[in-house]
C-alpha cells in the first residue's frame, strides 16, 4: 500500500516537473541572442535577460482608469493569445503593458495563452509547437481575442491608441485592426488560393489599394509565407505587390531575393535588373553581375 501510495506522489512529480518544462524553453541560435520560444508565461518574462525591459515597462506603464472600469465587466467573457518574439522591439514595449493592463483588471490568467515565436529564417515568426498554424501571424506582438471558441478580433503589432482603449472598442464591436490588406490576402488566399491571385491580380488591385499604405505591408506577410515553405503563394503575393507599388525599387528585389533562394538566376536578374529602372544600386549591380558569372559557370 505505502509503496502504491509512493509510486503516485512519484508520479505526481513527474506531471508537474513536466508541465513546468513545457514553458519559458529558452534557446541560442547562430550564437544570437538568448530567447524564449513556444508557451511562456509572466514569471518567464521576469527572470534572466528578459527581466531588465519587462519590469521596466510593465512598472512604468498606467493604464487609465475609467477605460479600465468600462472593461472591467466584460473582458472576463473572453480567452486571448498572444504572440511575441522576446527579440522584438515592439513586444519589449507592447507585452509588459498589456500584463499591466490584465493585472489592473484582475483578469483570469489562466483565460490568457502567451507564446514566443522565432525570428530565424527558417522558423520566422513560427512557435514549435505550431500554436500560430493558420492564424497568419505576420508581426508580434499580435493579441487575439476569442468568445466561445471564435476569433472576435485582434491587436496587431502596436495599439492604434492605447492597449486599454483598443480593447474596449473591440468589445464595443467598434474596431479594426492594423494591416487590414494582410488580412484581406490571407482570406483570399485561403478561400480561392493563388492561382485565382494570379489571374485577377490587375482586377483586384484597386481594393487592395484602399487598404494598403506601405508596401512593406505585404511584403512581411510574404516573408512569412515563404520560410513556411509556401513558395508559390509567396511569389504571387510579392509579384502583386509590384502592381501596387510599380515605382517602388525594393518590390522588384524582394522577388529576386526570393528567387536566389529557390536558386533560379534567371529570374533573380529579371526582377533585380527592374528595379535597376527605378533606383541605381551598386550592390544590386554587382549581384547581378556575379548571378552571370555563375551562370556562364555552370
Amino acid at each position: 500500500m505505502k509503496k502504491s501510495i509512493y509510486i503516485i506522489i512519484l508520479l505526481i512529480i513527474s506531471t508537474v516537473s513536466l508541465t513546468a518544462q513545457s514553458f519559458n524553453k529558452e534557446i541560442i541560435e547562430d550564437n544570437t541572442s538568448p530567447m524564449l520560444l513556444g508557451k511562456i508565461n509572466q514569471q518567464g518574462l521576469s527572470e534572466d535577460a528578459y527581466s531588465e525591459w519587462f519590469l521596466k515597462n510593465f512598472d512604468e506603464y498606467s493604464p487609465k482608469q475609467d477605460i479600465i472600469e468600462a472593461i472591467k465587466t466584460q473582458l472576463n467573457q473572453y480567452t486571448i493569445t498572444l504572440f511575441m518574439g522576446t527579440w522584438c522591439g515592439d513586444s519589449k514595449r507592447e507585452v509588459p503593458r498589456f500584463y499591466k493592463v490584465l493585472e489592473t483588471l484582475s483578469f483570469p490568467i489562466d483565460r490568457l495563452t502567451t507564446v514566443a515565436v522565432n525570428n530565424q529564417r527558417d522558423s520566422y515568426k513560427q512557435s514549435p509547437g505550431g500554436e500560430h498554424e493558420g492564424l497568419n501571424i505576420h508581426r508580434v506582438p499580435t493579441f487575439i481575442f476569442h468568445k466561445d471558441g471564435k476569433e472576435i478580433n485582434r491587436i496587431v503589432e502596436s495599439p492604434k491608441t492605447t492597449l486599454e482603449k483598443d480593447i474596449l472598442a473591440i468589445l464595443l464591436k467598434n474596431y479594426s485592426p492594423k494591416y487590414q490588406s494582410v488580412a484581406l490576402m490571407h482570406t483570399l488566399l485561403n478561400e480561392k488560393g493563388e492561382e485565382y491571385l494570379t489571374k485577377k491580380a490587375k482586377k483586384i488591385v484597386p481594393e487592395f489599394k484602399k487598404k494598403t499604405q506601405s508596401l512593406y505591408e505585404l511584403n512581411t506577410y510574404a516573408n512569412v509565407l515563404f520560410y513556411d515553405h509556401k513558395y508559390n503563394e509567396a511569389i504571387a503575393v510579392l509579384k502583386f505587390n509590384t502592381l501596387l507599388f510599380p515605382k517602388e525599387a525594393n518590390t522588384y528585389i524582394s522577388l529576386a531575393n526570393k528567387y536566389i533562394h529557390l536558386e533560379d538566376k534567371v529570374k533573380a536578374i529579371e526582377y533585380y535588373e527592374k528595379s535597376l529602372k527605378l533606383a541605381n544600386n551598386e550592390e544590386i549591380h554587382n549581384k547581378i553581375k556575379e548571378l552571370r558569372i555563375a551562370s556562364n559557370q555552370e
